[in-house]
């Protein structure tokens, strides 16, 4: 299963939902007619989607199994996911042979072979995509890296590393 989203909360008294997709497009997960439901610590749920539209950077959406508020409002951070075989193929090379999924967890390394820590985001800032590393040498500060090609020099999927032209002491 592939994260495309979580769910924000409940919206209105009819059992709709609040999404924060995590599509390219956010109206993007209305492409899929079926979702899963759940999180790593839990089975995934099937549910099917009856409506939905964009409210401003999230979704509204109606899912057939769920009727009434309180029913939505047990759905709040749960997780939605599709199967990964549902998703188009990507090209083989270059910047966009990847979804922002495969990069979580993955090392990030400099030029200089420093191990500057491991991806835990990515998010969008209208200019480019960027990249959430927490340090290896302080868990609770993060490096931000553009995915550019000027610091992006290699992703490599299969030894879960990316190479980037980035210092310790870089600040985006």
């Amino acid at each position: 299963m592939i994260v495309m989203g979580h769910i924000i909360g409940p919206y209105g008294v009819h059992g709709w939902i609040k999404i924060n997709p995590y599509t390219e497009h956010l109206g993007g997960l209305m492409e899929y007619s079926q979702w899963w439901l759940g999180n790593e610590n839990s089975e995934w749920q099937k549910v099917h989607v009856a409506n939905g539209h964009l409210y401003g950077t999230a979704l509204l959406v109606k899912l057939k199994e769920y009727s009434d508020r309180t029913q939505a409002t047990k759905l709040k951070g749960i997780q939605i996911a599709i199967p990964r075989d549902w998703l188009p193929d990507l090209p083989e090379d270059g910047i966009d042979g990847y979804y922002w999924t495969d990069l979580i967890n993955t090392n990030v390394i400099n030029l200089k072979g420093e191990r500057l820590g491991t991806v835990v985001g990515l998010f969008e800032t209208g200019a480019n995509d960027v990249l959430r590393i927490t340090r290896i040498d302080q868990e609770k500060k993060e490096i931000l890296i553009p995915c550019i090609s000027q610091y992006i020099v290699k992703v490599d999927l299969k030894n879960t590393q990316i190479i980037v032209d980035w210092d310790w002491d870089w600040d985006y």
